[in-house]
């Protein structure tokens, strides 16, 4: 019985892990409202669509350039003599960001956001306004990017004809909110009044009257994903932004930042000298180690009230406010140097001598007072070397939630307090200590040269923000090459700097370091010819156009077209769209199958996007592969079908779709319509076998979303083909 239990549990979870597989993704979820449920014959009403994001998701507004790549918030609203738009759409409290990706900036929203559109009613009566929305939702934990599009009704708005004899109460939400998963949308068979907001709308205020909207300011991204890939802004210091990483992560890097700033000149010596007071005093043994857990409560409580008043000076706008504006940026960028050039020995960074002697006399009147003044006298006197990795932390964490700056506080200041503690409750570790000596200062070097590298990040941000040029990719990469290569000379003892001791010999610590340091930069130098360098992809500027590329230079990674076979017609639509690494294809299906049908050869369908940036990994670090790009230029007619393109369809391939009910106009929206219709999925990448000669358009095998592994990806086209050929085999009997 306990082995059937067993083997039940298991067919379940392989039922329900096939249906999660197969899930159509919804992350975005719209609701419509008024602002006044009453107006007169020529006043002005909004229209409000509210949208709820899930939790890692983020949707793109109207405010930015719709020839940057993802998809704009587009909404076309069906004409009728009874209202006419008032301007264009405002997204109200959406983010911008620059978008590495794409190279430009996108406007978003996570969580929350907000959509007003100002009409003016002309005639009285009954009004309920349908308009058709496009748009388009990613994630950056895995790179998915689904596009929406479905119609919102606004209303009924009860017109009155006199002027002024509408009243206006605060907003009322309409009854009917508008879920592409839930409510089946209107097509849309007539004509259509079309506004897209592709400018910015930075200029635009809510008005005072209008409904207040709660949003999680969460800058992105480094890469936003697939067009904010995140983030779309890096992170401060040069990391991934904490919106990208979870809050539990940001703390353990900060808690690793802690545990770095104990073996510094100015911490490390207090160890010792600050656990002696908690274990040779009067008090007895227990009273002392409460005192010290009072101690490293403290130590906590003062670093966790920093991350408090950082948080409430940053306010709701703080953090885009840093992601993207050039002052603070140039600000941090500022800070970092001077503290580095401070840790390589240039001077001394110290608070004033009035103020520590003022916080050391509260330590000496004692009592439970007196240990709380004695931790925060810890934190100014070792402020010099905590000063800089207290604001990298800062920095990093002012690109994320409100939350993070307590969340970065509390990990640092956790490792800060716990050898305190646990040197007080256990004195006999002491003597396992190593002695303070030139090492100290060894390690604070170290950290100069990292806090030089980390500010450039800064500069870059504002440089690419405001297109200044001053800080190019190869500029940057250079600046980093030279700093590690001066790091590892460092470590090997080939150059000493202020307060330094002579280096007698060189230890095993020291050489390991120098050896990362000048790996680190033999990494680095690749970059400056091209190569894209996927480690780093979060921290450097974005690649722009080179005229040499080591991808395509040598390693065989992108081959030259092979022609086209001679029953195979030219593709459609190959003005504007390419297949990567130089592969042949073709971006209609039925066009593929009639190709494939020729060579007799299985089709594979490449469900991707422009604003795809796990497609763009796929591409680069799977499909480059020799042996990848052999099965598909030879055992495959490869199609690429984009479900983002806005390139119309002919008038006679329109269609109302029966899963949806929705006109599909646009070649995106038929692509789209095909993978969820078919397969069941909407998110990208997607790849599909198929039999050309099976009508039923059922796939050969299993299909497969991102997968980085180039042996499982070969493994697939694999069984793709060998399906294939039994099939072909059998039919040849």
């Amino acid at each position: 019985m306990k082995h059937f239990r067993f083997f039940g549990l298991f067919v379940i979870t392989l039922l329900l892990s096939r249906l999660v597989g197969a899930q159509v993704l919804t992350p975005t979820h719209l609701s419509t409202a008024l602002s006044q449920p009453k107006a007169a014959v020529g006043t002005e009403v909004e229209l409000i669509i509210n949208a709820k994001i899930d939790p890692k998701w983020h949707l793109y507004a109207t405010d930015f350039g719709d020839d940057v790549g993802p998809t704009v918030f587009t909404l076309k609203f069906q004409p009728s003599p009874a209202y006419e738009l008032v301007g264009k759409p405002v997204s109200v409290k959406s983010h911008h960001a620059e978008d590495p990706v794409f190279k430009g900036e996108v406007a978003y929203w996570e969580n929350t956001g907000q959509i007003r559109q100002r009409i003016k009613v002309l005639q009285p009566g009954a009004l309920t306004i349908k308009a058709a929305a496009d748009y388009q939702s990613c994630t950056d934990v895995d790179g998915k990017c689904i596009p929406g599009d479905e119609t919102l009704s606004f209303g009924p708005l009860t017109v009155t004809g006199a002027a002024g004899a509408a009243a206006a109460p605060a907003a009322t939400k309409s009854s009917t909110p508008s879920s592409a998963a839930t409510t089946p949308a209107t097509p849309a068979t007539a004509p259509v009044a079309t506004t897209t907001a592709a400018a910015p709308a930075a200029t635009a205020v809510a008005p005072a009257a209008a409904p207040a909207l709660t949003t999680t300011d969460t800058a992105a991204k480094v890469s936003l994903g697939p067009g904010v890939a995140a983030a779309v802004t890096t992170a401060a210091a040069g990391a991934p932004a904490p919106a990208q990483q979870s809050l539990l992560a940001f703390a353990f890097v900060a808690f690793l930042a802690g545990l770095s700033a104990l073996i510094t000149p100015c911490v490390f010596p207090l160890i010792p000298m600050t656990v002696s007071f908690f274990t040779s005093g009067n008090d007895g043994r227990q009273r002392g180690i409460l005192k010290a857990l009072v101690y490293g409560l403290s130590i906590i409580v003062i670093y966790v009230l920093i991350g408090v008043v950082v948080a409430a000076v940053l306010g709701e706008e703080g953090p885009n406010l840093i992601a993207t504006h050039w002052l603070p940026n140039l600000i941090f960028f500022t800070v970092f140097v001077v503290f580095g050039l401070s840790f390589l020995g240039l001077f001394e960074i110290t608070l004033p001598n009035g103020m520590v002697n003022k916080i050391d006399a509260q330590a000496d009147k004692g009592g439970w007072g007196g240990v709380f003044f004695m931790a925060l006298t810890l934190v100014v006197v070792s402020f010099s070397c905590t000063g800089p990795i207290v604001a990298s932390i800062l920095g990093l964490a002012t690109r994320g939630e409100r939350i993070t700056p307590v969340v970065g506080m509390l990990g640092f200041s956790l490792a800060f307090a716990l050898p305190f503690t646990l040197f007080a409750i256990f004195p006999a570790w002491l003597k396992s200590l190593p002695r303070s000596g030139g090492w100290l200062n060894t390690v604070k070097v170290v950290l100069g040269f990292v806090e030089l590298m980390l500010a450039l990040k800064f500069l870059s941000m504002a440089d690419l923000a405001y297109h200044w040029g001053l800080l190019t990719r190869d500029v940057y990469l250079v600046l980093w090459i030279v700093l590690s290569a001066l790091l590892g000379l460092y470590l090997l003892g080939k150059f000493r700097l202020s307060h330094d001791s002579p280096l007698e010999h060189l230890s095993v610590g020291r050489l390991l370091m120098a050896v990362l340091a000048f790996s680190f930069m033999t990494y680095l130098i690749p970059g400056l010819f091209g190569a894209p360098l996927p480690l780093l992809a979060g921290y450097l500027p974005p690649q722009s156009n080179r005229d040499f590329s080591i991808a395509s230079a040598g390693g065989g990674a992108s081959v030259a077209t092979a022609g086209r076979p001679a029953q195979c017609e030219a593709p459609r639509y190959a003005e504007f769209l390419e297949l990567p690494h130089g592969l042949d294809g073709y971006f209609d299906l039925e066009q593929a199958k009639r190709c494939a049908k020729a060579q007799n050869k299985p089709i594979f369908i490449d469900f991707t996007g422009h604003a795809c940036v796990n497609c763009r990994k796929m591409e680069a670090s799977v499909w480059s592969d020799p042996q990848v790009l052999k099965r598909l230029r030879e055992d495959y007619v490869v199609v690429a079908l984009y479900v983002d393109d806005k390139a119309a369809l002919p008038a006679a391939e329109q269609y109302v779709s029966p899963r949806d009910q929705q006109l599909k106009t646009t070649l995106g929206k038929r692509n789209a319509d095909i993978q969820i219709t078919r397969y069941g999925f909407n998110a990208q990448p997607y790849y599909v076998v198929l039999d050309p000669n099976d009508p039923t358009g059922k796939p050969l095998v299993a299909p497969v979303a991102y997968e980085p592994s180039v042996a499982k990806f070969g493994e697939f086209l694999d069984r793709g083909k060998a399906q294939y050929q039994q099939r072909q085999a059998v039919a040849r009997r």
